[in-house]
């Protein structure tokens, strides 16, 4: 089983502590580090590794509703820019990063400090320091709750939301 399903299966067995809402093609989880604070992903329900592989309508929606968590945390966590990336090569099941963007937040990295979020040295994004403390998990999901809530009518989830 891939990490994403894993992942799915403890949301599912209500053991996932990072869950913050189910929509109808997939999950709505907080980053496991927050470097770029506020950092979510937007995982799809069923193990399917590429975008083209879905039918045009299931990818279409898939789609819209990544524009609505990429929207939704923009808001939450005051973003002057956001980068949404589909990558799948380390985990090969379609999944959003979703990442607030702030000036400076490549630390000097990058050009002029500028760049994408990959240019920040992975053993700097993912360490212990940037994990998120049970207070802060908890404040990062209800403001991204909050603005999931706000969604246009019409685009709203599936209703269920992390206990």
């Amino acid at each position: 089983m891939c990490l994403i399903c894993e992942r799915i299966e403890q949301i599912r067995a209500g053991e996932n502590p990072f869950f913050v809402r189910e929509l109808e093609t997939g999950y709505v989880v907080i980053g496991d580090h927050q470097h770029f604070w506020g950092y979510t992903l937007f995982l799809y329900k069923r193990h399917v590794t590429e975008l083209h592989h879905l039918a045009r309508s299931e990818r279409l929606r898939f789609l819209d509703e990544m524009g609505l968590v990429s929207q939704a945390a923009a808001q939450a966590f005051g973003a002057q820019k956001m980068n949404v990336e589909l990558l799948g090569n380390g985990d090969a099941h379609l999944h959003w990063h979703i990442f607030p963007r702030r000036d400076g937040d490549l630390n000097g990295y990058g050009n002029a400090g500028r760049g994408p979020v990959w240019w920040y040295p992975p053993e700097k994004m993912f360490a212990a320091e940037n994990e998120p403390s049970a207070a802060q998990l908890a404040q990062l999901k209800r403001r991204l709750a909050a603005a999931l809530d706000k969604a246009p009518a019409g685009a709203q989830d599936t209703g269920r939301d992390a206990p």
